[in-house]
């Protein structure tokens, strides 16, 4: 089981980024993909999900409207493309994998974790 999360970094404020997550195809193709984050001192939290299909997208209230989540099934990868980003962003960023083919916003849900990519928006 391998999930590697890239694309983080230093941006600012009202900035993009756009966050990948390769997944082993045995664990991943016919489960729902998640984003979440953890910001110092602060329980994680979740972002967006995507179910197998990518036909159901879920996002949390905090990002709707600037963040998308894809995936592209014949590379095994998630995507989460941030724009307007805020520093409040400022996070962690971890992708995982739903024990369901359909993916919720409890961390609880997801089996498989990766192990996380900075991002970091300055004001």
């Amino acid at each position: 089981v391998q999930l590697q999360a890239y694309g983080g970094g230093f941006v600012q404020a009202g900035g993009s980024l756009r966050l990948s997550c390769a997944a082993s195809k045995r664990t991943s193709s016919n489960n729902g993909m998640g984003w979440f984050r953890q910001a110092p001192g602060k329980e994680r939290e979740f972002v967006a999900a995507i179910s197998w299909n990518g036909r159901n997208t879920y996002y949390a209230d905090s990002v709707k409207g600037r963040f998308t989540i894809s995936r592209d099934a014949a590379k095994s990868t998630m995507y989460l493309q941030m724009g307007g980003l805020k520093p409040e962003d400022t996070a962690v960023y971890y992708c995982a994998v739903s024990r369901r083919s359909v993916a919720g916003t409890g961390a609880d849900e997801y089996q498989y974790w990766g192990q996380g990519t900075q991002v970091t928006v300055s004001s």
